[in-house]
């Protein structure tokens, strides 16, 4: 009999346990396996170079955390059955199963506005038949719905180790060390109150909010960077394209599956859809943007050329939203170089903002000695907190690189 109790070694926490059979069955299956093809930060190599992980790697290290923070608190006198463990181990396996091609930018573009976390849930209650319901305690968990808050919040809130691991990962990775947190460290100070909520001992707090400082460094420095945000928005722009002119009788190359979602129209979700998104990965995108760099339509040409050759188009970033002068300026110029009349089509302003820290939405709880709960925000010991309940915002302009040569 095959033995299934592996060990797999990551370069971020070292050696990963796989301490259940099912765990492993998840991770074998075609589902599963997917993600090795699908990067976890869509195009941020074309701005860091490093980073060329995948979604396989975070699912793994995102489980890995989810056992420590589990055996933490089975130390601290929390009752967690074996059921309970694997079901809240398979929530976090399999929380990003449905995520498509280059992740968030293409989401709503292949599948209409079917969300990654419906997709998931698609696929686990698959594979929950195809494994005798032996994941319905997962399930529950990753819908938020079970009867002990701690294993939800676990897998999905303001401090999950979803979080927890995609900001070690992404740093390492990217190589800006503002993001490498003390992952360790957090989850020894997790503890569950006596409402059976997580809870953060009080003496962990600078912890805390340096792993909300570095998130928030992590977003403005490498997930919003404006080239990053300009990267994303030029794929979400491919495919809409690529859309209209397939709608409009041209013909594009594309791979079989690709293509299916590219005639498809407005609908929910049926058997074949679920079939050809689970076949889809990163490689059908780029294959796509290779053969279109020669389309006959300028526009999907020119933004294929900037993503493939990486020659991507000039960006300016604001605090304030552009000035809607400088915005006609750019089209103007855009079209006299080019010789188009559609050159708003290659002028844009992209919007990102972002709140560090949410005090409405699941508060993150200090547990005081004296078993009192403090919000964190509201603690007298707090550094930073208050300063991150803020939102901030960015515009970003893009247009062609070329017409910032002609003289004004």
């Amino acid at each position: 009999m095959q033995n299934k109790l592996k060990i797999i070694n990551d370069p971020v926490h070292g050696f990963i346990k796989i301490p259940h059979e099912i765990l492993f069955d998840i991770v074998e299956h075609p589902y599963f396996q997917r993600l090795r093809r699908i990067g976890q930060t869509g195009l941020l190599n074309l701005i860091f170079p490093g980073a060329t992980h995948t979604r396989f790697h975070h699912a793994l290290g995102a489980m890995h955390l989810m056992f420590t923070a589990l055996e933490t608190l089975k130390q601290k006198g929390v009752k967690i059955s074996e059921e309970e463990e694997k079901g809240a181990m398979l929530a976090i396996l399999m929380h990003d199963i449905g995520h498509g091609p280059f992740s968030h930018a293409l989401e709503s573009m292949l599948m209409d506005d079917w969300h990654h976390e419906n997709l998931s849930l698609l696929l686990m209650n698959k594979l929950n038949d195809e494994f005798d319901g032996q994941l319905s305690t997962a399930i529950e968990m990753f819908q938020g719905k079970y009867h002990r808050k701690f294993f939800n919040q676990l897998i999905s809130s303001q401090l999950d180790v979803d979080r927890l691991d995609y900001l070690k990962r992404d740093s390492f990775f990217t190589g800006v060390s503002e993001g490498n947190i003390n992952t360790q460290r957090i989850i020894s100070m997790m503890n569950v109150c006596e409402e059976g909520e997580l809870v953060i001992d009080a003496k962990g707090i600078y912890s805390i909010e340096n792993f909300l400082t570095a998130r928030m460094f992590m977003y403005w420095q490498v997930y919003y960077h404006k080239t990053s945000a300009l990267a994303e928005f030029l794929l979400v722009k491919i495919l809409e394209r690529a859309k209209y002119l397939v709608s409009q009788g041209h013909q594009l190359p594309a791979t079989e599956n690709l293509k299916y979602f590219l005639y498809r129209g407005k609908s929910s979700a049926t058997d074949e859809d679920i079939e050809r998104f689970t076949q889809l990965d990163d490689n059908d995108i780029i294959q796509a943007m290779k053969e279109w760099q020669n389309s006959d339509d300028f526009i999907l040409s020119y933004w294929c050329k900037c993503v493939i050759g990486r020659n991507l188009p000039k960006t300016i970033i604001s605090s304030h939203p552009f000035d809607e002068e400088i915005i006609k300026e750019k089209i103007e110029k855009t079209n006299k170089f080019f010789d188009i009349d559609n050159g708003m089509a290659l002028v844009h302003e992209i919007k990102r903002k972002l709140l560090p820290y949410n005090t409405e939405k699941q508060p993150i709880y200090l547990l005081q000695k004296n078993g009192k709960k403090t919000r964190l925000h509201e603690s007298e010991d707090q550094l930073l907190s208050g300063l991150m309940v803020h939102k901030t915002t960015r515009y970003i302009l893009m247009f062609p690189r070329d017409i910032s040569q002609i003289d004004s």
